[in-house]
């Protein structure tokens, strides 16, 4: 059987879908699975020996298909590998309209995605030859394997099929380089060693990164352990930021590649961060988390460990489906430095 999954990004959601992948690859072991995702994105995709075929878009690109030149010819020659092959069916994992589209676009006998309440877009359902009720309120790991198993139930017809869910897999693939680089970090750090990630996306994720600082100092006075502040480009200002506020001396800042990252996290003690790919990554590598999460849902975005702990305001009314990218309170993320120690202190104690 020839799947396609189509999950275009962020590089957060394309890791929540990762599970799904694996427990199909365990359901059915002589499946093909290729996936759609935005070149952006593909990096935590390539080299997955469960993805038989990867391919790479860059949906703006597609949507400028009426203008001249270079971009025309991208277009084409993405137009043609998405075209290049056949599939038994496709999941549009993300529920847009531009993800619709490609699924779309593709040759394929069926194309299944979420029912109208779990979409974003909901116009996107249009262009899909079913789709698949699942219960919206659970974390989006189990909402994409619960979608992959409705598709493939369907288009088995067979409603005794099932996926696995006990066992949560993130297939990441890394090699040496990526793990030089976390233990030329690691080298630097001391074996224990806390990794803190400031950065979030939308401003309104961030916890005060002179917090992270603080926490850092907190880190090495109670529990011994040193801070490494990752950072990536254009996020260097927050990772200077907690810097100047740590008087240790024992917090240092690091920029390894995605994947290193990946690798670093591995061997770190801990790891604290909001809701941002980084802490998704962490999660996938199995690393103790303390998620800081204000405007988006620990339920839904977090981890399903159940000994990783968030930390998030209770005593206020505005969290419920907020997501908002600006707010002129911004108080879900006004949480004390003592909070969130004392959550790391208890999600140690579990390790």
């Amino acid at each position: 059987m020839r799947i396609l999954f189509v999950k275009l990004s962020s590089i957060g959601d394309v890791i929540h879908t990762l599970p799904a992948l694996s427990a199909v690859k365990r359901a059915l072991p002589e499946s093909e699975i290729s996936w759609v995702v935005e070149k952006k994105s593909a990096e935590i995709l390539r080299n997955n020996p469960l993805v038989s075929r990867l391919i790479e878009v860059d949906t703006k690109t597609l949507r400028r298909g009426n203008v001249l030149g270079k971009t025309l010819q991208t277009a084409k020659t993405q137009l043609r590998e998405l075209r290049a092959s056949e599939f038994d069916l496709t999941i549009d994992f993300q529920g847009l309209l531009k993800s619709a589209s490609i699924a779309k676009l593709v040759k394929t006998k069926q194309r299944y995605g979420f029912s109208k309440r779990n979409l974003r877009e909901p116009t996107s359902r249009i262009l899909m030859s079913a789709s698949i009720e699942v219960e919206p309120i659970q974390n989006i790991i189990f909402k994409n394997i619960e979608l992959a198993e409705g598709a493939l139930r369907k288009f088995l017809a067979d409603e005794e099929f099932t996926l696995e869910r006990e066992n949560i897999e993130f297939s990441i693939s890394t090699d040496g380089a990526h793990r030089k680089e976390a233990r030329k970090i690691v080298k630097e750090a001391g074996k224990k060693f806390a990794i803190l990630n400031p950065a979030g996306g939308w401003v309104t994720k961030l916890w005060h990164a002179e917090k992270f600082g603080q926490l850092a100092d907190l880190l090495w006075e109670e529990m011994g352990l040193t801070s490494v502040i990752s950072t990536a480009p254009g996020e260097k200002d927050l990772a200077h930021k907690a810097l100047a506020n740590s008087s240790s001396g024992k917090t240092i800042i690091a920029q390894p590649s995605l994947k290193g990252f990946y690798e670093l996290t591995k061997r770190a003690s801990i790891y604290v961060g909001g809701d941002t790919a980084p802490s998704h990554l962490a999660i996938a590598a199995n690393c103790p988390t303390v998620g800081i999460f204000g405007p988006t849902e620990w339920w839904r975005n977090g981890s399903v460990d159940p000994e990783d702990i968030c930390v998030e305001r209770n005593d206020i009314d505005c969290r419920t489906d907020c997501h908002r990218r600006t707010c002129n309170k911004w108080i879900c993320m006004d949480i004390p430095v003592e909070t969130v120690f004392e959550a790391v202190r208890e999600r140690l104690r579990l390790v």
